[in-house]
């Protein structure tokens, strides 16, 4: 399965429905990608997080929490790993002198899916090529989910 065309909308209806999106996402991505998971304060970002990781084969949902004061997850570390991500939260931050104390760049190279909440707050540190994801709620727990692809 290949990433969506440049720009694809989405509606979830509920949780449920967002983890799915999420999951089908996760087999889509390719080995090696930045993901900005971009929408206010409980928009989604680490529900749809939850099926990426789950659809790419490196975690349960339960398992899948916001990085919020640790900063970075990583997934798949270990030696038998088929793929590797790497779970990052920018909330807290509000300096890029305090971001390049994270070694994003070092991350960005490696073999892996970096998912990055909050990181549009930062354009400037994020790589030309990735994938934008946009969460908007609706209400309830519909949401709008646009996800498109940007090239160098």
């Amino acid at each position: 399965m290949e990433l969506p065309p440049p720009a694809t909308t989405y509606t979830t209806l509920c949780e449920d429905e967002t983890i799915a999106l999420g999951v089908t996402l996760g087999r889509s991505l390719p080995r090696r990608c930045v993901v900005l998971l971009i929408g206010n304060l409980g928009a989604g970002k680490t529900t749809l997080a939850k099926g990426i990781l789950n659809g790419m084969g490196l975690a349960e949902q339960a398992e899948v929490t916001s990085p919020t004061f640790t900063l970075i997850h990583e997934y798949g570390a270990h030696e038998n790993a088929a793929r590797r991500a790497y779970h990052i939260d920018l909330y807290r931050l509000d300096r890029a002198e305090q971001i390049a104390t994270l070694g994003l760049d070092e991350i960005f190279e490696r073999e892996a899916v970096v998912l990055i909440e909050w990181g549009e707050r930062f354009p400037e540190l994020m790589p030309a090529e990735r994938v934008e994801i946009r969460l908007q709620p609706l209400g309830d727990d519909a949401r709008r989910i646009e996800v498109r692809r940007l090239v160098a």
